[in-house]
Parts: C-alpha cells; structure tokens; sequence
C-alpha cells in the first residue's frame, strides 16, 4: 500500500501549488452586466440619457415620441426622440475586422439580451411613423431625423457607413423602399431596411386602431455564433419558439468597438405614441477576457487533476475499506467544541421517535428530516434532526450546526438539547415546539389562525433574535434562511427561530466565512438580489429575508405569491403604497381586527428591509427599535428602486460583516426556475436567458 500512499501524496502536493494559481486565474472571469427597470422615473436620469422629444411620464414610462395625452395642434407630428443607456459597452475584441466575413471564427464578439415591453398606441386613425432598438456609437440623435427617418439618422447622413449603427426597426408607415406599413427589419448605418419581415405573418399588429396592445420584445444575439434573433408576442403570452426576425451578422463589421445601446422613435405628419414600460439587458463583458482561452485551458487542466484524485482516493478508500463517516473523528471534533452538549443514546432517541415513524415526521427539509419524539425516561417531548447525508458533507453540517446552536443562548432561539452518532447516523435534539412553524398557521387549517397581536409578537420576537446573533452573541452570525417555516412557536405562541443548518459564525477579526461557493443557500423568496450576484450572505441578506417574512406575516401572502395575475408580493405591497393604499394589503382573513397605525409601521418596515440596494436597508440593531416603535421606520421611496448589478463597479455593501454563500440546495416554490433581477411573471423570467451565450452561467433554484 506504499506506493498509493505516495501517489496521493504527490497529487495533493501539486494541488496545494497548482489550485490556488488556478483559482486567482479563473476569479478574472467577468460577471455579464445586467441592467433591470420594472419602472421608470426621474432617479433613472442618472442612468439614462434622454434627447429629443423624448421623456419619462409619471405613469412610469419611457416616451420616446410625445406622449398623446397632450392635444395641442401639432404637438404630437414630426417629432423625434432617443432614450440611451449612458454606459458604453464594448462590443467586440481585437482589431478591426479585415473582412466582411459573417462568421469570422477569429472574432470575438460580445453577446447580449435585450428584453423589453412596448406599446404602440394610435392617438388618430394612421399611425406613424416607427420605433427602433439601436446599437449606436454616441448618445446624440441627429437634427431633423422626423418622419421616415425614426430618429436614427437624417437626409444627408442616411446610409453613410461612417454612422456605424445597427437597430431594430418596428414600421408602422410604408415608404417607397418598405414591404408593407407593419413589419420589422433589419437596419444598418439607413433606414433601409437589410433585410424586412412583415409581421402580419405573424398575426401582430404594431398599432392597432382604437386598441392597445403591449407587446414583449425579445432581442438576442450570439456573439459565438454570430446569429441575431429577434422574438416578439402580446404581453400575457410566453416568448414564442419562431423568432419573427432572425439574421447572421457580425456586429465587428458595423459597429465602433465601444458603443451604446438605447431606443429612438420618430412621428411624422401622422402620429402615435412610441411607449417602453420594461427594460431587461444582459450584455457579456469583454473588458477581462484577453487571456480567455488561457483561463479555460487551466480550467479544464484542474477538472482533470482534481478527477484523477478522485479516482485515486476512491480506489484506496476502497481497498482499505475505510468509512466515509469515521465515528472517532466525529468524537474527536465535539471534544473540540466549547461545552460539549450532553449525548443521547441512540437507542433511546429511536424508542422516543418509534423507530422513525413516518407518523411522528414533523417536516422535511435539505439537510434532513425531523419528527417528534417522547423520551421515556422523563416523559419530554423533543423534537429529533436526522441528517440524511451520510458523508462527510453531512458531517460538516451536522458539526456546523452543533457548534453555534450549542453556544446560542436567547429566548427567541430554539434550544439544542443535545446530540448523537452511531453507525453512522447524525442526530441533533432540540426543545419541542407545540405549536408548529408560522408557515403551517399562515397557509393551514382555519383552526390555526393568527390574531393580530399573535402575529406583532412573532415579529417583535424573531427582530429581538436577529438582533442577538448580528450584535450580541460573541461572534457575528449570519442565519441565511429566515422563512416562516424556520420560525416555531412555543405554548405561549412566542417565536423561536430555528433550523441552523445554513448558518455560520464569523470568528474574531475575520470579516467573511470563506469556502468554494457551490451556489446561492435559501429559499426563494426571501433572497436578497445581490447574493445571486456578489456570491456572498451578509447580515443585509439576513435582513432582507427578515422583510419577506414581515410581508408574508402582515399580508398573509407568501412571497412568491402571484397577485394581480403576475406581481409578486413585494411588488404589489409596494404598488399599494405608491398609490396610498398600503393597508389594502393586510390580510383580509383578519377583517377589522388589527391596528391601523401598527399595520402601516410593519408594512413600511417590510418593504424598507426589502430596498434591492443592500446598503439602504436598516440593521437589525434599528428594527427592534421601530418595532417597539422608539424609532420611527426610515422613509421608503414611492417607487421601488431599480437593481443594476455592474460587475465593474460592484462592491460588497457590508463587508465587515459578509459570509460566503456554500449551500445550493433551496426549498419552494414547487418547481425549478431561473433567476432574472426582475421578479416578473411569465412573460418576464424568459429575458434573461443565457444558455445559449459563452461565458454566462445560469442561476438554478431547485425545490
């Protein structure tokens, strides 16, 4: 066996040296940049620029043409308006391209996803004149570009090569060189269309005479593949399979390296409203990526290193017969742990449970089941954690829990009783909780029901319980899963937080648990939007799972709960107080019983904790405070702001008190999604989609 023994050896040797090269190569890779609006208003000035006639409403709209509501003689005719992005992308790598070669292998060129909402709306009887999607080189819309020319170029300019743009053109009035008067086409550097297509074939209609359609748009392009495709359809109807537009082009031979993306709009002696309500764009980031095919070649040389040690120590472990779970090394490490609980035999914990009844099963989550036991020795109810993975992922678990439950002392945190291990099964015990999870009197039993002060106590206690692990436990801990179903309720129906399988405790002078970040640990819903993105849980995230379950108890909704066809919850309790409505969000199972001036607190106080902007929400130090109502809650904005995610400029909004996220196993809702920064309905996950572009990961939640 000396010869294994030396080969394993020698490969962890290389792997102490190699790895960490690797992993400073391959943490170079960008993040694509991602910009997301639900609704637009004055604060996007700064990101956006607007020229021409173009503007935003306060119906939370870009207007890239006058808007109709104002009727004055000939406000609305000849009129033309351009809404861009202020960052310039780089669009493609290298040099200019020496051929016009649609597919040139040899250039690399940056992928992008551009989704967006628009209306087209007929004030009259004839529309006119278009609207366009553009990649242009600066923000500027030329002079006199009215009418036919859709604000993307003029007279004398029309067709110059020198303009190096390429757009998307939506028509609406026929021109000498056009097929119809509603179709879509292809333009570059004119509005000549490169190639048209009559969307009639399609059954749309851009503008509808005396009706409003709002149509999904859908633009994307494969900078590996060269292939521009275009989707559209009605606004309550998923992205079709067949795009309505689809063309090779090598944007390397049309467009400056460093370009802009935005909207133009033009009308003309007819005239029409050119309306965006959504914008969603992905766009691949080609500012790092000059050693690429470097980082993928070290990427694929430790995929197969790390395999080849995989194989070798699963052939040695084989032959020495060695368990995956050693039971000393388990002894060994809860020696180690300050005030080792006390031990439950085994024997006793399966007599407690009935042998693991199905019948005593309590719940079920990713680290294990728990069920009900009744100790025969002394007649206590407790509450048994089975660890289902018996390997050492499970063992980390099981030791990561059993260590900071251990320590954590408070009388809004569920109390470890003990532990236990033989033949290889991990149990934890805990207090019993007769009353059940919050979630389970929520979404239960009528028989269940929460009054009102029930529901303020929970609150007040699971906000003293963040506080203790943020602030006063002796290390800073971060939960990671606060949800209604982690949140017990004792006799006296007082909150207990519990489930501390996600956690992790910071040590002193550290500022962040480091290990490889497999995913993104929780539970949809009550996931803060930079942890999908910066790769790390921070008290912030903590808190913004703490306003998802503030809403949830108020509203008796969960979050991910669809109102109004496609909002989810916080979307709809935000759009009730943008409209000075908020109370309409309580849950109407409570009639009339509740305090108005405690609802409004709690549900300003959920929403403040739910801001996409890490920094802006209150700590947890604040929200026992506001609770209690000591403090006032902060001032929340009308309109929920905007979360753009730009891998340049990004920074982590708590350092001192970040934690690497570890865990990709999520629960709820029933069936797997993709994440996009817009909580959106149907018609919305679909504008993110980035399997098809190199260098894009997809972020999977599993149930």
């Amino acid at each position: 066996m000396a010869l294994p023994q030396i080969f394993i050896k020698c490969l962890l040797f290389f792997l102490l040296i190699y790895l960490p090269f690797c992993q400073a190569q391959l943490s170079e890779i960008p993040s694509p940049y991602v910009y997301s609006v639900d609704y637009f208003n004055t604060t996007l000035y700064k990101s956006l620029i607007i020229k021409g006639n173009a503007t935003i409403d306060e119906q939370g709209a870009l207007q890239i043409t006058p808007d109709t509501t104002n009727t004055a003689s000939g406000y609305r005719l000849n009129k033309s308006g351009r809404v861009m992005l202020m960052k310039r992308f780089k669009v493609w790598e290298g040099q200019t391209s020496s051929s016009n070669n649609t597919n040139s292998s040899s250039d690399i060129v940056a992928s992008f996803n551009s989704t967006f909402l628009v209306n087209f709306f007929v004030p009259d009887e004839s529309p006119g004149e278009g609207f366009a999607f553009i990649i242009s080189p600066d923000l500027e819309i030329p002079s006199n570009s009215y009418g036919e020319w859709l604000g993307l170029t003029n007279a004398t300019l029309n067709g110059n090569s020198f303009n190096k743009f390429v757009a998307i053109e939506f028509d609406t009035k026929k021109q000498s060189y056009d097929i119809n008067d509603n179709h879509i086409g292809l333009n570059i550097n004119g509005v000549q269309s490169n190639k048209s297509v009559s969307l009639s074939e399609f059954g749309i209609v851009l503008a509808p005479v005396n009706r409003t359609v709002k149509y999904w748009v859908w633009v994307e392009y494969n900078g590996t593949t060269k292939l521009l495709e275009v989707y559209m359809d009605e606004e309550d109807r998923r992205k079709p399979d067949r795009p309505v537009l689809s063309e090779y082009i090598n944007l390397k031979n049309y467009v400056n390296k460093r370009s802009y993306f935005g909207f133009t709009a033009s009308t003309g002696t007819t005239a029409q409203l050119n309306c965006v309500l959504h914008w969603y764009l992905t766009v691949q980031n080609l500012d790092k990526e000059d050693k690429f095919w470097l980082k993928v070649g070290i990427a694929l040389g430790v995929s197969v290193v790390v395999l080849l040690v995989i194989c070798m120590m699963g052939w040695f472990y084989y032959r020495k017969k060695k368990k995956v779970c050693d039971e000393l090394n388990i002894l060994n490490e809860l020696m180690k742990i300050p005030g080792t609980p006390k031990e439950f035999q085994y024997k006793d914990l399966k007599q407690a449970t009935n042998n693991f009844s199905e019948k005593m099963k309590l719940g079920q989550g990713g680290y294990g089941v728990v069920y009900k036991g009744v100790l025969a020795k002394d007649n206590a109810e407790v509450a048994v954690k089975r660890f289902s993975r018996e390997c050492t992922k499970g063992i980390a678990d099981f030791l990561a829990e059993l260590t900071i439950i251990n320590r954590l002392r408070h009388k809004h945190l569920v109390r470890l009783l003990g532990w236990c291990h033989k033949k290889k099964t991990l149990l934890l015990v805990y207090e019993y909780m007769p009353n059940g999870s919050v979630d389970s009197h929520l979404f239960g039993s009528p028989d269940k029901f929460l009054s009102w002060t029930r529901r303020c106590n929970i609150l007040a206690g699971l906000s003293s319980a963040l506080h203790y692990l943020h602030y006063e436990y002796d290390q800073m801990v971060v939960h990671r899963d606060l949800k209604s179903s982690n949140i017990l309720l004792d006799s006296d129906y007082n909150a207990r937080l519990g489930d501390f399988g996600l956690a992790r405790a910071l040590e002193q002078g550290k500022n962040s648990y480091a290990t490889a970040a497999d995913g993104v640990p929780g539970t949809f819903g009550y996931i803060a939007p930079e942890t999908f993105h910066a790769g790390k849980a921070t008290t912030d995230s903590d808190v913004f799972g703490f306003g998802a379950v503030v809403l949830e108890v108020v509203c008796g909704r969960q979050p991910w709960a669809k109102v109004l066809g496609s909002m989810v919850l916080v979307d709809w309790v935000w759009k009730l107080y943008r409209e000075g409505r908020i109370l309409e969000a309580v849950d109407e199972n409570l009639g009339t019983d509740y305090v108005d001036a405690e609802a409004e607190k709690l549900l300003l106080l959920g929403l403040a904790c739910s801001h996409p902007i890490a920094s802006e929400r209150p700590k947890a130090k604040n929200i026992v405070q506001m609770i209690s109502g000591s403090v006032p809650v902060p001032e929340v904005p009308r309109f929920r702001p905007a979360f753009v995610w730009d891998p340049e400029d990004s920074t982590t909004s708590d350092s001192t008190n970040s934690t690497n996220t570890t865990d990709s196993t999520m629960s709820n809702p029933a069936d797997t999604m993709r994440i996009t920064l817009s909580y959106k309905g149907e018609s919305g996950p679909q504008c993110l989609s980035r399997e098809k572009y190199v260098g894009f990961v997809d972020i999977i939640i599993k149930p």
